[in-house]
């Protein structure tokens, strides 16, 4: 099954947020649709990887301090990205400046447990 390229404005969710988000890109080199496409290296929280709605994630501090002031009752906090690696696995064929092509298999995870991936590509262009 070929692996769509992921551009400006694709559909992402996180499994421990309540929201979907868009990605956001600066102007690049690579283009389908006329939209820049995204490349693995794309992970930057606020810049790429926006807030999900609110985090249910117990590993987020401000989730279990919620959540013990509660009484236990779990209690979603504003979701705070933080992402400290890229997406994977990547396009295995296409890159852009040693930067392999994200592709809609792929995923980044946040340091609070959440795994984020690819809901919508943004695009029909495909890659392998």
């Amino acid at each position: 099954m070929s692996k769509k390229l992921v551009v400006l404005g694709a559909k992402l969710k996180c499994s421990e947020g309540s929201a979907p988000a868009d990605l956001g890109l600066a102007p690049s080199i690579a283009e389908a649709d006329e939209k820049p496409v995204a490349t693995v290296m794309d992970f930057l929280p606020f810049v790429n990887l926006p807030a999900f709605g609110m985090c249910k994630a117990q590993a987020n501090p401000q989730v279990a301090a919620a959540t013990a002031a509660a009484s236990g009752v779990l209690t979603p906090q504003p979701c705070l990205p933080i992402v400290t690696a890229p997406w994977s696995p990547g396009s295995s064929v296409s890159a852009v400046e040693d930067h392999k092509l994200l592709t809609d298999d792929s995923t980044c995870k946040c340091q609070w447990t959440g795994e984020i991936s690819i809901t919508e590509s943004g695009t029909e262009h495909t890659t392998e």
